[in-house]
């Protein structure tokens, strides 16, 4: 199976690098943000040309199966007929205008209908927004200070989430955020006891999906007890479901993990594409939410709203999280046995939706403590690279997503890139590992 060439897409990077800055992952410039880790990894396109259903195109022609869908807001799939009709109307009416648009209720009254502890909903833009309106509600609500997160979990690039020491921030920025183990319950328990009466809420993804390192779903009774504790010491319990959000229920993957959030974020993949967040809540923190001033000049555009409702829609009509979860776990035991066949143990964590991949031959494998250029290197990075240059877009650090486009023939289509990609590092490493 012959490899890309991609040509074109350095042209257009070597020529990005003189205009935008870069990030940690890409001091170079040329591509900043999340965007600049995977653009860093040899043999990855950095450009896109157009896309379709389950796959994009280079700037150089090639086609890609997309298992990134744009780092999760693809759900449907690209260009969904529905969504894009959806947008096109409310396009032809207006989309930022003076006053908001119909569609707005419209969606609010979905959601709330849709997600089981929603009785309201507000809108912004990013991820970020509804987290960090989030523990402002919380911190309205109780009249505290303090946010337990868990270590490795990603809340957005807002000061307070970022690792302390990071570029632009500073001590005070993380000085009432108290970070702890995933899955320890006796940790969170005693940190609340240490600090009793001072903790506003505790926010964190419905499982461990952090970067580089393996996904860790919640321990049996773990949210339970989580939630037991938030309700007796007046804590305010958050889901960034940002990531996850629609992939494992519609309802969302509190109601998969069976517990009961007070407010849930959710983002990426709720205008299929579309730049649209929002927070739910429940009737308890309504007065809270009422209080707290958030907005943005863009948070009333009407067609990402209408997107949004056109993909809940159709999300529900197909029943897609229950295909995304029976094709991630097709194309994902595929992939497991095709390694083992050579030779492999491909570990596959989290959801089979948003499913983490990982060749554990070799141990441990290169991770960031040699610096950020070191995620990219190893057997399973080599690997990872051998499948995206020969058209299987797949990330080595982060987890994967699968789309309600997906389809057997893309599967087949995965399964024999790997297989190729599995000769590739073979030849490369012998009987190594």
């Amino acid at each position: 199976m012959k490899t890309y060439d991609q040509k074109e897409s350095q042209e257009l990077f070597n020529r990005a690098k003189k205009a935008m800055p870069g990030s940690p992952f890409c001091p170079e410039g040329g591509v900043y943000g999340h965007y600049s880790v995977s653009a860093t990894a040899p043999g990855n396109p950095v450009y896109f040309s157009r896309s379709e259903g389950s796959r994009f195109w280079d700037v150089d022609g090639n086609e890609y199966v997309d298992y990134v869908c744009a780092y999760g807001p693809m759900i449907l799939g690209y260009n969904h007929p529905a969504v894009e009709e959806a947008a096109r109307e409310q396009y032809a009416k207006g989309n930022t205008v003076s006053l908001a648009a119909p569609v707005m209720i419209d969606l609010a009254e979905e959601l709330v209908d849709m997600v089981s502890i929603a009785d309201w909903a507000f809108f912004a833009k990013n991820g970020a927004d509804p987290t960090n309106l989030s523990v402002m509600v919380a911190r309205a609500a109780t009249g505290r200070k303090k946010v337990i997160v868990f270590e490795g979990f990603y809340h957005g690039s807002s000061p307070w989430m970022q690792t302390p020491g990071s570029g632009g921030t500073i001590e005070e920025d993380t000085q009432h955020v108290i970070q702890l183990t995933w899955n320890d319950y006796g940790q969170v328990e005693r940190a609340v006891e240490e600090n009793d009466g001072e903790i506003a809420c505790i926010i964190s993804s419905p499982y461990h999906h952090p970067i580089v390192v393996d996904n860790e779903m919640p321990a049996e009774g773990f949210w339970q007890k989580i939630e037991a504790l938030c309700k007796k010491k007046g804590i305010v319990l958050i889901v960034d479901d940002v990531r996850a959000g629609f992939r494992a229920d519609l309802a969302g993957s509190h109601e998969y993990f069976g517990f009961k959030p007070d407010l849930v974020c959710f983002g990426k993949a709720l205008g299929n594409g579309y730049p649209i967040s929002a927070l739910v809540g429940t009737d308890a923190l309504r007065e809270a939410m009422t209080s707290v001033f958030f907005t943005g000049t863009q948070f009333f555009n009407a067609a990402p709203m209408a997107a949004a409702l056109a993909t809940l829609r159709e999300m529900k009509k197909i029943n897609a999280p229950k295909m995304m979860l029976e094709m991630g776990q097709k194309i994902m035991d595929g992939l497991v046995g095709l390694a083992k066949d050579y030779g492999y143990d491909l570990k596959v964590s989290g959801l089979p939706s948003m499913p983490f991949l990982r060749i554990t031959n070799q141990e441990p494998a290169p991770i960031m403590t040699e610096g950020p250029a070191a995620i990219h290197k190893g057997l399973h990075a080599d690997w990872i690279s051998e499948c995206v240059q020969r058209g299987a877009y797949i990330l080595d650090y982060h987890n994967n997503f699968i789309s309600a486009a997906h389809t057997d023939e893309d599967a087949q289509r995965t399964w024999d890139i790997a297989e190729d990609a599995f000769k590739a590092v073979k030849k490369k490493y012998g009987d190594q590992y």
